[in-house]
């Protein structure tokens, strides 16, 4: 059987978005498990009766046993012709990359990412983004890579932006994220852009993980978890999410947790990784979505009903925040009961 013809066997469901996930020896399988769960549970209609919207596939440079970094192996059933068939690519990380030296690529890897086809969205996650950047896709990007290689990282590849303080980057075609848990937040990430809030949702719900972490959320913030008897926010949160729409001040957040303005505050910032109102800003934001995605509201009520005053203010936030508009958004995203009301 000729390259070409394997490559049409990978993935059974034309219909479906394929998603061929790159990994080599020494994987870590946590991270292949969350790439087959995330993008496994997509349902449509966000409904766990709907139709799967992902066709996921596994590669390797060579179809077989693979080592892991735990006490087992797995088994990949393809090499790296499922790449070609892809629409997505994701580049697990490898113990390899802890030992780079030099900014090239070895030459069975990069003949196994010349079959991703022009066009292709290419993802990675944790130390993956040596990879991406070895291949010169991140040249001129902004990415991001585990905390604990990030100088490693910027000592090799000069000519990418490196932030080493975000979960993930989205530059389109090619995003990044940091380690196994912001590989979670990039997938659902993938998720909400390729078929919206509600389905992203559905999928944490069902896994049970949080629906959404900006990717500008610090990666690492350097305190020690705090004890279980520790003050939280948590009671402060709770009371702020179901008062989206209404005026909200740091005072009243403050009240909640029966503490003064500057102690909130910093432990706010600890907890979280953000300031407070930063924070209630990113989840207007996130229910002025969902509200475009599954209501018929016009912009000027979906800026009301998300806290966020005016139509032209809640613009201006999309803009800074998603770089799109309401209007643009809704078209892209809405959910098949929502009408297109946006001016």
């Amino acid at each position: 059987m000729d390259e070409t013809t394997k490559s049409r066997t990978v993935f059974a469901h034309p219909e479906r978005h394929h998603v061929a996930v790159l990994a080599r020896q020494m994987t870590l399988p946590i991270e292949l498990g969350i790439v087959h769960q995330l993008f496994g549970q997509a349902r449509e209609g966000a409904s766990a009766d709907g139709k799967p919207l992902y066709e996921v596939a596994t590669c390797a440079l060579r179809a077989g046993e693979l080592r892991t970094d735990s006490d087992f192996t797995v088994n990949v059933r393809y090499g790296p012709e499922a790449l070609a068939e892809a629409d997505t690519v994701v580049v697990m990380s490898a113990y390899e990359d802890y030992e780079q030296r030099e900014p090239t690529l070895p030459a069975p890897l990069a003949k196994a990412l010349a079959y991703i086809r022009p066009g292709t969205r290419v993802a990675s996650i944790c130390t993956g983004a040596f990879v991406l950047a070895s291949a010169g896709l991140l040249d001129g990007r902004t990415a991001t890579t585990h905390w604990r290689f990030a100088d490693q990282f910027a000592r090799l590849f000069p000519q990418v932006e490196l932030d080493a303080d975000v979960l993930y980057t989205d530059g389109g075609d090619v995003l990044t994220s940091a380690g196994c848990a912001s590989g979670t937040d990039l997938c659902l990430h993938m998720i909400r852009r390729d078929f919206g809030m509600a389905v992203a949702n559905d999928v944490a719900r069902r896994t049970v993980v949080p629906p959404h972490r900006e990717g500008g959320q610090v990666q690492y913030v350097r305190r020690p978890v705090p004890e279980l008897s520790s003050p939280s926010t948590a009671a402060a949160r709770g009371w702020a999410l179901e008062r989206l729409g209404e005026p909200i001040t740091l005072d009243e957040m403050a009240a909640q947790e029966a503490t003064s303005v500057r102690n909130f505050t910093r432990r706010f910032r600890e907890e979280v990784g953000t300031t407070p109102m930063n924070w209630l800003t990113q989840q207007r934001i996130e229910h002025a979505r969902e509200l475009l995605e599954e209501s018929d509201l016009p912009v000027d009520r979906v800026a009301e009903r998300a806290g966020l005053g005016t139509a032209a203010n809640l613009r201006q936030h999309f803009h800074t925040a998603l770089g799109t508009s309401p209007s643009a958004y809704r078209t892209v995203f809405r959910g098949p009961g929502g009408a297109m009301a946006a001016r």
